[in-house]
């Protein structure tokens, strides 16, 4: 098993969406890449993500990028839905070189490559998220999410 995090807004949806693909064996609610070893703020820099635990014999990091790009905009910064700033920004993470080279290989060959906000960076700090945050859509179908239910729906 291999381990990326995975940012699309919202963690709530991207976790509920992201935990019904083929491949996927875990998922995990927390915040990549900021400042601070906890999540003291909403100016520590980190952005909303899913940690996500994959064999990937099953799934390839450039089919999850396919998976991420049904959720997303990808030229939208900082904005998903109406969930605006920092933390809704978009991207994929990990420690592994390789995970990196195949993302950014998979955005290369988008003709609008060159629009694409989509952050492709090593995992610099992670922190899990709250126990309320964790698998939040399942506990609590109708709070808010930025994906369609049906888009929500469509692997499970």
């Amino acid at each position: 098993m291999e381990i990326v995090y995975l940012a699309g807004g919202c963690l709530w949806g991207v976790q509920a969406f992201i935990k019904s693909l083929p491949g996927v064996k875990f998922t995990e609610a927390g915040r990549a890449n900021g400042t601070t070893h906890t999540l003291e703020s909403e100016y520590d820099g980190y952005t909303e993500c899913v940690k996500t635990g994959f064999d990937p014999k099953i799934v390839t990091i450039r089919e999850l990028m396919g998976y991420l790009f049904e959720i997303i905009d990808p030229y939208s910064l900082n904005q998903q839905g109406q969930d605006i700033g920092e933390k809704y920004r978009t991207g994929i993470y990990s420690e592994k070189f390789e995970h990196l080279e195949e993302a950014k290989a998979f955005l290369s060959q988008r003709n609008d490559y060159n629009h694409i906000v989509v952050e492709v960076l090593p995992l610099t700090n992670y922190v899990r998220s709250a126990e309320e945050h964790q698998d939040r859509l399942d506990k609590y179908p109708n709070d808010y999410c930025h994906i369609p239910k049906d888009v929500l729906d469509k692997y499970k």
